[in-house]
């Protein structure tokens, strides 16, 4: 029989109180920039500038990635981190909890934007697909209105500024 080599893992661990509020402080700095980022993106969205919060992505993506990956050393060092330096532990805590109320509101308001959206794509389809009847004789007819005898039938106009 062969024998395994050893597993190596390189995922660091903590072995005392000094690397232990680092790796916290590092992972509060990621959530407080991702915080920031989010936040710029939720008022940029309900301001209305679309264009301008889809800019925040590929930064939000790359702290989103940090973050991540130093809660999944929070996750390895956990019994260490409560051991250590267990006042900061709470003040991370603390911190993911602020972050998700923070995603609950951009989510909010995304889903917002998107139903908003979905609203005036729809109108616009039914506007346009709609049978414009010739103007003619018998009860319905209006004489002399033309294209315009129906109310809000109006020519269309498309912005794609946003």
């Amino acid at each position: 029989m062969l024998a395994r080599p050893p597993v190596i893992d390189e995922r660091p661990r903590v072995g005392n109180a000094i690397e232990a509020e680092g790796l916290i402080e590092a992972v509060i700095e990621a959530l407080g920039s991702l915080s920031h980022v989010v936040g710029e993106e939720t008022a940029l969205v309900k301001a209305g500038r679309l264009k301008d919060a889809m800019e925040r992505e590929p930064r939000k993506s790359e702290l989103a990635g940090i973050y991540m990956k130093g809660v999944e050393q929070i996750k390895l060092n956990a019994v260490a981190l409560a051991r250590f330096v267990p006042e900061k532990v709470k003040r991370l805590k603390a911190a993911h909890l602020a972050f998700q109320e923070l995603i609950e509101t951009n989510q909010a308001v995304l889903a917002t934007a998107r139903a908003v959206s979905e609203s005036i794509v729809r109108d616009l389809a039914a506007d346009a697909n709609r049978p414009m009847k010739a103007a003619g004789y018998g009860p319905a007819a209006t004489v002399g209105a033309g294209v315009f005898a129906r109310p809000n039938s109006g020519p269309m106009v498309i912005s794609k500024s946003l």
